[in-house]
């Protein structure tokens, strides 16, 4: 971890959020790298093209990324005005920087949020297990039915592809792992994406949260997508997303449009 450098892209800073980290003014850092294809992702630069982070120079445009010395150097100034930190991606957990971006944080007196795509639970397990970096705050992104990821939601270039059983183990893993942190500390992120999120995969992902959960859904942006024909995709309508959300509140009555 020491030899990491700190001088090169690693992310995307946004300086003060206050939505991102329920109760709190923060920061969010979005580092590169994620072991999913969500086909409506808007964060291309974070996930196409992800190498080794430690190498010298990247085949992507790097002009929008900030470095770990520029996010510490934020992070300073802002000491005392802002609460907390918000890690996300991207996917953190597959991330070598985000154990020492925790450490720092916290000697600063920031509050963690991490952001997790929901699909690795022996990584975030060790997390959580670590007290130097155990997260303040939770949020995990379900994407659709977990049965769905295997042939809409992971990289085709996965050794998993295709393997359903797989990926719906890893996402009630992870779901279960969310679960155990107190409900006020944690959150179930959805976003509404036409072809992924209809009434029987809102039933199937009710299916793996806790009654007590923040089930926050998110309105579908058809721009920049990764997979270019979502972009097509034209977004529910206010109507049918208050509809949806009605319906996952008959399982979890914490499902809101956030």
């Amino acid at each position: 971890m020491a030899d990491l450098p700190l001088d090169r892209p690693a992310g995307i800073l946004v300086k003060t959020t206050c939505v991102d980290f329920p109760g709190h003014l923060a920061g969010s850092f979005f580092l590169k790298g994620c072991n999913l294809r969500c086909p409506y992702c808007y964060n291309r630069e974070l996930v196409i093209g992800f190498e080794n982070i430690s190498a010298a120079g990247s085949s992507q445009n790097s002009s929008t990324l900030s470095t770990i010395e520029e996010l510490f150097a934020h992070l300073e100034k802002r000491q005392g005005i802002l609460q907390g930190l918000v890690i996300s991606g991207g996917e953190p957990l597959l991330n070598p920087y985000t154990p020492l971006i925790i450490k720092k944080a916290r000697e600063l007196g920031y509050l963690i949020k991490l952001d997790t795509n929901g699909t690795l639970p022996d990584e975030l397990e060790a997390l959580l297990n670590d007290k130097e970096l155990h997260p303040d705050f939770i949020a995990m992104d379900i994407k659709t039915s977990p049965a769905r990821y295997a042939n809409e939601i992971c990289n085709p270039s996965s050794p998993f592809a295709g393997k359903s059983e797989y990926w719906e183990k890893k996402v009630k893993r992870c779901a279960e792992i969310v679960a155990a942190y107190p409900a006020d500390k944690r959150e179930y992120r959805t976003v509404l994406v036409p072809p992924l999120v209809q009434k029987a995969d809102i039933k199937n992902m009710a299916e793996l949260l806790p009654k007590d959960a923040s089930w926050q859904f998110a309105q579908f942006r058809n721009e920049n997508c990764l997979k270019t024909a979502y972009n097509d995709i034209l977004p529910y309508s206010d109507a049918e997303a208050a509809e949806l959300i009605e319906y996952a509140r008959t399982f979890v009555k914490g499902a809101m449009l956030r």
